[in-house]
């Protein structure tokens, strides 16, 4: 029986925090990545430990959402860091700028991270058939690998042996494909075919006149596995019923699963109880008092009322058993950091 360890409530939260993370400068940079499977360049943006320079960049920030501070073009700190590449999810907080509040946070543990924005799966740049296309996704993280590699500014930064990836949402499953995990076709396909599946996403394709019996998902079966990772950390991920059992038995880095809830009263469509189960030696872990939603920046005032008047009826900013959001930020950037030095061996 595989080994499996299944972790809980605050159990990661602060026995593993970095004492200097509050004193680090943050800087950002922001370039583009050729994608040859896209036929475009990719917008990446990368937080970074910095030294004491650059101009202020708020990212993240929205009508709605509450943006992060970081210094764009900071001279980087001597040393090599280990590299985390984040993939964000796909709707309204469905962008790399959005995710500033955990890279941001991650940079200062001492995490190189780049974030490259999944054309289509954007945030003002949506296209449910483009979104559905999730070979394209992990394709991405590798293109971001390949142009990191040769870049002037990270190549010599970056400490290549300890390079992680981070998925939120549609994005963990980004994170769990490029681990190794594959999609069934016949499964991506069905889908939408019943009330089981995500809501909202599967309402989305329909309003768009997309029907996913009739796309070519032959390649989303295909095993986008890049040997430069060597752990993987999936916050409520996306996806996960479309994946084959035998894909994510034969997972051979760490990995870390983490749902947004109580244990027992997590979404079907996000629920990796079962799955951790799967994968030998992962380590599955729930956050009482969020939800899904909990993963999107902080509301600014008003921002709930605002939406509702948009026509937006999930509860994109409502606290959950009385939790602050940036209560239960500091958690998920405490055991995602956690999850990554336990892999990586590091002291940062």
């Amino acid at each position: 029986m595989k080994k499996f360890a299944y972790l809980t409530g605050l159990a990661l939260v602060t026995t593993l925090q970095i004492a200097h993370a509050d004193d680090m400068n943050v800087g950002v940079r922001e370039f583009l990545s050729p994608s040859k499977e896209r036929g475009i360049n990719l917008h990446v943006i990368i937080w970074y430990p910095a030294q004491i320079g650059g101009e202020e960049a708020l990212l993240g920030n929205t009508p709605f959402f509450s943006g992060t501070t970081s210094m764009r073009d900071a001279p980087i700190l001597k040393g090599k860091f280990p590299l985390i590449l984040l993939s964000h999810g796909t709707g309204i907080a469905g962008n790399a700028g959005a995710t500033s509040w955990i890279a941001a946070s991650l940079a200062k543990h001492g995490y190189i991270v780049a974030a490259p924005n999944h054309p289509g799966n954007q945030s003002g740049n949506r296209s449910a058939g483009e979104a559905m296309k999730l070979w394209l996704r992990p394709a991405d993280f590798t293109s971001t690998l390949d142009a990191l590699k040769i870049s002037t500014a990270f190549q010599n930064k970056i400490d290549w042996e300890k390079v992680g990836a981070l998925g939120l949402s549609m994005g963990g499953y980004t994170a769990l494909a490029v681990a190794g995990a594959k999609v069934n076709q016949q499964r991506l396909a069905s889908y939408c075919d019943n009330g089981s599946s995500n809501n909202s996403l599967c309402e989305w394709i329909k309003q768009s006149g997309v029907d996913l019996h009739t796309m070519n998902l032959q390649p989303a079966g295909q095993n986008y596995r890049d040997n430069r990772i060597r752990s993987a950390v999936a916050v409520d991920p996306a996806m996960v019923g479309t994946l084959t059992t035998e894909s994510i038995a034969s997972i051979t880095i760490p990995v870390d699963l983490i749902n947004l809830g109580r244990s027992g009263e997590v979404p079907p469509t996000v629920d990796v109880s079962q799955t951790a189960k799967l994968i030998p030696h992962a380590r599955y872990s729930t956050i009482d008092g969020a939800n899904h939603f909990s993963m999107f920046a902080e509301c600014k005032a008003g921002a709930s009322e605002a939406l509702k008047a948009k026509g937006i009826t999930e509860a994109l900013c409502d606290n959950v058993e009385g939790r602050p959001r940036g209560e239960i930020h500091a958690q998920i950037i405490n055991m995602v950091a956690a999850a990554f030095k336990r892999t990586f061996n590091t002291e940062q």
